[in-house]
């Protein structure tokens, strides 16, 4: 059993999919944990602020608030209302993105920015507030969360495969960095999860292909299609995360480690 007593987190996303199963799972192991999120209306959202509650119950300082990781001035202010409510941030856990697809040629330039601004920079800018803080301390665990994308490129993908294979850059400067400090940095890769970006995708995909065939027949050959024949679940990343985030995990850094049930997607 993970114990995490005494450690406070931010979850960059962590309204929906991984980042709430992330946020959750890091307050049943005693973390107090701060969640942002850009959207308000996820925020507001009576499920949401039902798990909300339910976090609340098990006594850790949990927050939740705003967070737009494209725009330094959210970063900073979330930060600051951050430390006030859980304390001192001891763990990053980086896990807002985004994605759209669209092929190399003709892709729209604010869409490829939008999608590097949220996955990649967007995590630079979470790492660079609290990293000096963590440094000072001599103890810290930035995860960031990435994608098979980083390592196995995806037609019509471009944008969000360059984001993830920059963010496992970013982790490798970062878990450097803070090596002799207590600070190590992983990069969680995992294949297809089975979250609300992951049905928008692939609704995004049949209405491409438009041949008939449905989203619940194209989740089931995504489950065919995995060795294990399933689709991963939140929970497992979720879990993985929390154990990075230990004591015992402090030999691991600069890791990409992929989450697959043996897919290379």
């Amino acid at each position: 059993m993970v114990d995490l007593s005494g450690r406070a987190a931010i979850v960059t996303g962590g309204v929906s999919g991984m980042g709430l199963a992330i946020a959750k799972s890091l307050t049943q192991a005693g973390a107090s944990v701060a969640v942002g999120s850009r959207s308000v209306t996820g925020l507001d959202d009576p499920r949401f602020r039902t798990e909300l509650q339910q976090l609340q119950v098990a006594r850790q300082r949990v927050f939740a608030g705003p967070l737009d990781v494209t725009n330094q001035a959210s970063v900073d202010t979330f930060v600051a209302e951050a430390q006030r409510v859980v304390g001192h941030v001891d763990l990053l856990i980086n896990a807002a993105g985004m994605t759209s697809e669209q092929p190399v040629c003709g892709h729209d330039d604010a869409l490829w920015n939008a999608i590097l601004d949220t996955n990649l920079t967007g995590a630079f800018r979470m790492t660079r507030a609290v990293l000096p803080s963590m440094i000072d301390a001599g103890f810290g665990r930035i995860i960031n969360i990435g994608s098979t994308a980083a390592s196995v490129g995806w037609a019509d993908n471009p944008a969000y495969c360059a984001s993830k294979s920059g963010l496992l850059g970013l982790t490798r400067c970062v878990a450097l960095e803070g090596a002799a400090h207590g600070v190590t940095c992983v990069m969680v890769s995992p294949t297809w999860v089975e979250t609300e970006l992951m049905r928008r995708d692939v609704e995004e995909i049949v209405a491409r292909e438009g041949n008939g065939r449905t989203v619940q027949q194209a989740m089931a050959q995504i489950a065919a299609e995995n060795p294990q024949n399933r689709i991963i679940q939140p929970s497992e990343v979720a879990d993985l995360v929390t154990f990075l985030c230990s004591d015992a995990a402090r030999g691991l850094t600069m890791e990409n480690i992929q989450v697959t049930g043996g897919a290379l997607w």
